[in-house]
């Protein structure tokens, strides 16, 4: 690494951070963020200005509703599709159809490993994946940092997950449309930056340790495709796909140039649009008006109830002497000069309430709005069974549940959970020599994938389970006609696939286990059929040498031919 002193003001630094200011100039987009965490996401460190917990947080907001409804979709993404109590994912091949039983307990094994490193309480897995569910269903992406952490004491390297702050990080995306260059920018103390960066760091920031070591210094990440970077003033090849590089903005000083095997930032985008890196939230998107709506109308109602209770009032000039008290036990004092006959010196003003009611209808039809906008009412499986069900019925709602979820879960499990497997195994397995020895000849070279287990999948499971009911009745029906029929369905696969959707894979006999149960069960029954059949013969024997015996016996002359 070359001295501090000597790559100030660099022309990679120069490049970089002009690069970087620009992807960073998006005022109309932080402003549409703020909007939205402004009326759904108020705890969210905000995107314009300062920090939002002060004295008068979330002053503006008349009812709570939005943010509920943000909470219970959020929390949603955790609970259904990445369940802690159970194993929701699993590692397979491009290819499934070449695993051999090595194959399978190599997956198996690497998924338990994948499994443990995530839920590690030094991995932060949990947290992260929480803050990032709920930037993702608010502002339509997230950003969570994957890396593997080697500690300074020495300790055991282990995964480490943060959530950034979408206002501290910009991307730009590649030909292929897939994200491949990303800035973070963060703000690091004198004294932190020192211990991170010991024989790199600008010798103002050590300066900064003898007063003031808690003064914030600038400082970027970027990463970016190590043919970018080949080509940019200094660079040089990697062998790695990715290039890290961190730089001190405030004195152009190159602090770590690494080689690193993924991105390091999983960045799961909700709704795409063509011509933008960035995305939207599907829910808030539609959300986002009436929630407006919402708090306007509700503040009208406040206004109404607080002029009912304390309604405004009419007073006769120069007859009362003191402050109208309208609270209990209050006294207005009325000069004893003023005659009742002209009239009351204190009145309410008469008032129209017949709207209130119109309003109260608006604020329920809105609610249902919000819900069905931010997918709440699609998220529970509608009701299947029952006496009056028929198979078919079950299927077409099951159906029609798949068909409202998937826009919903399907970009969460491809593009979200996937991107966080993906760098995860990369990590454990570049990092892990056993992983590598382990591995068996039949699966190098081979592409890896993952296969989760969700809503939409269980539901497509149950499906299956409707249909194999239907085809039943379909196919008894024809046997009434063509006894044959009963060929057409191959049972022992039908019950396979069908039963893999009420039950765990591991209850299940493997395929070549039953199909040695069945043929040792039909050598039984062959054996058992010769032996009857020996024995029969043998009876039949003895019955003609009997007769035999018999007739000679009565015809001294017979003789057996």
């Amino acid at each position: 690494m070359a001295d501090p002193s000597a790559t100030q003001g660099s022309p990679l630094i120069d490049m970089l951070k002009k690069q970087g200011n620009k992807l960073f100039d998006r005022g109309n987009l932080m402003a549409y963020f703020e909007e939205l965490r402004r009326n759904f996401y108020p705890e969210r460190d905000s995107f314009t200005g300062a920090t939002p917990l002060s004295g008068d947080f979330a002053e503006d907001l008349m009812t709570s509703f939005p943010l509920v409804a943000r909470r219970d979709l959020g929390n949603a993404f955790s609970a259904m599709l990445r369940p802690s109590a159970k194993p929701w994912f699993k590692m397979k091949t491009s290819q499934p159809q070449n695993e051999d039983t090595q194959a399978k307990q190599y997956l198996e094994q690497s998924t338990l490993l994948m499994r443990n490193a995530m839920y590690d309480p030094d991995a932060s897995f949990v947290r992260a994946c929480r803050e990032a569910d709920h930037d993702y269903v608010t502002f339509g992406q997230a950003c969570i940092q994957v890396e593997l952490h080697r500690p300074r004491n020495g300790g055991t390297p282990h995964m480490l997950y943060r959530t950034r702050h979408l206002r501290d990080v910009a991307w730009c995306e590649g030909v292929t449309g897939k994200i491949d260059t990303v800035y973070r920018r963060d703000k690091l103390t004198a004294i932190d930056l020192s211990r991170l960066f010991p024989k790199t760091c600008h010798p103002k920031v050590t300066e900064k340790l003898k007063e003031t070591p808690y003064d914030l210094i600038n400082v970027w990440h970027c990463v970016l495709p190590s043919d970018l970077y080949e080509q940019m003033p200094g660079g040089r090849k990697m062998r790695q796909p990715w290039v890290s590089i961190m730089f001190d903005v405030d004195n152009n000083c190159e602090l770590e140039v690494s080689g690193q095997w993924i991105r390091g930032y999983a960045i799961p985008r909700w709704q795409t649009v063509s011509g933008s890196q960035y995305a939207h939230s599907a829910a808030l998107v539609a959300a986002l008006p009436d929630a407006r709506l919402l708090q306007s109308v509700t503040l009208v109602l406040l206004e109404a109830g607080e002029k009912a209770v304390n309604p405004p009032v009419i007073a006769t000039e120069n007859v009362i002497r003191s402050d109208i008290a309208l609270y209990a036990g209050g006294r207005t004092w009325v000069s004893e000069e003023y005659d009742e006959k002209l009239g009351e010196a204190l009145r309410p003003i008469t008032q129209d309430k017949t709207g209130l009611g119109f309003a109260l209808d608006l604020v329920r039809d809105i609610r249902l709005g919000l819900r069905d906008a931010m997918f709440l009412n699609k998220l529970d499986l509608p009701p299947v069974g029952g006496p009056d069900m028929t198979a078919y019925e079950v299927g077409q709602r099951v159906q029609e549940y798949i068909r409202n979820a998937l826009p919903l879960f399907e970009p969460v499990e491809v593009d979200y959970n996937g991107w966080l497997c993906e760098d995860t195994h990369e990590l454990l397995f570049r990092n892990s020599p056993e992983m590598q020895g382990a591995m068996p000849e039949s699966l190098r070279g081979t592409q890896w994938s993952f296969e989760f287990e969700g809503p939409l999948r269980d539901a497509a499971d149950k499906a299956k389970a409707g249909m194999y009911i239907e085809a039943g009745n379909i196919i008894a029906a024809a046997m009434q006609r063509d006894p044959s029929a009963a060929l057409i369905i191959d049972d022992m696969k039908a019950t396979r696939d069908v039963l893999g959707a009420v039950m765990p894979a591991k209850w299940m006999r493997p395929e070549d286990e039953v199909n040695r149960s069945i043929a040792n069960a039909r050598a039984k029954q062959d054996q058992e059929r010769m032996l009857a059949l020996m024995q029969s013969g043998a009876e039949t024997a003895e019955k003609v040498s009997n007769t035999a015996v018999n007739l000679s016996a009565a015809s001294p002359g017979f003789q057996m031919a």
